[in-house]
């Protein structure tokens, strides 16, 4: 899933392969799925796209939009996966969307879950998409300790270390799966409750999440997700699937793995006691 590594990851990729080049078709579904939801009329985009070259590539948040020329954009989040193919490979049987370019490359969308797609001439007012592009991540300038401390004060002391940071787009491009190793690094159990935690201690989590994303964006995306070439990222996630077999790095203990809000959580109980 796209978390703020990956958009970062993906916006520079596309900047780095795809600038300039003009686009000659775009393939609408070949195999429809009724969890991808679009902008419009996908079989509409051709008309759109067709002839216009890239000129630039953003990250807001999950959300990662390219830039056409003209005033067009296209953006996708969240679980779309971006390929780009090169002169020749064939694409997937089964995809959501592909843009083919003059030189013979293509982009390919595909969809496991579900996620989003929408090609635009500004109007999009989605408002999870209005809001990553407007607001600031964890790795913006402007996240600073004071506006931190702010969006602690202004939920119940009730609420979970993973709802806080994970839930009601609080914290831009942060969400369950980048969510596991930040927590681990702070040494804060999943479920703790704002109201146990101190301010050093909150003061520790931001450092966490400073960090945590900051190295994961610096390599080039999480080790559980692919990249727009279909290598999996540089990162090596200490809390995911593919670590929970193998002990926790720091006590070497047995990692924990429960469902919890929707989603699983990935813990080590000895160095993430959970304090009430």
């Amino acid at each position: 899933m796209i978390e703020l590594p990956e958009s970062i990851t993906y916006a520079s990729m596309l900047n780095q392969y795809l600038l300039g080049k003009t686009v000659t078709a775009v393939c609408p579904p070949s195999a429809p799925h009724k969890f991808c939801w679009f902008h419009g009329d996908v079989n509409a985009y051709g008309s759109l796209l067709k002839g216009k070259s890239v000129e630039h590539a953003d990250a807001y948040g999950i959300f990662v939009e390219i830039t056409f020329e003209g005033g067009l954009y296209l953006n996708f989040n969240d679980g779309v996966n971006v390929r780009l193919l090169e002169e020749g490979e064939n694409p997937p049987k089964k995809y959501q969307l592909l843009i083919a370019f003059a030189d013979g490359s293509a982009l390919v969308f595909t969809v496991a879950m579900y996620g989003g797609i929408a090609c635009h001439q500004g109007e999009f007012d989605n408002e999870y998409y209005l809001k990553n592009r407007a607001g600031i991540t964890p790795l913006d300038p402007g996240f600073t300790e004071e506006y931190f401390l702010k969006l602690a004060e202004s939920v119940k002391t009730n609420t979970s270390a993973k709802a806080f940071l994970a839930t009601q787009q609080r914290f831009l491009g942060l969400g369950n799966g980048t969510l596991q190793d930040i927590l681990f690094d702070a040494g804060i159990h999943p479920k703790r409750k704002l109201g146990t935690l101190s301010r050093e201690e909150l003061l520790g989590m931001l450092a966490s999440v400073r960090k945590v994303l900051g190295d994961m964006a610096a390599k080039g995306g999480r080790d559980t997700e692919k990249n727009l070439l279909g290598q999996a990222g540089g990162y090596a996630t200490v809390m995911s699937r593919n670590t929970q077999t193998g002990g926790c790095p720091r006590c070497g203990g047995q990692i924990v793995k429960e469902s919890y809000m929707g989603g699983s959580v990935y813990y080590c109980p000895d160095c993430q006691p959970l304090v009430k």
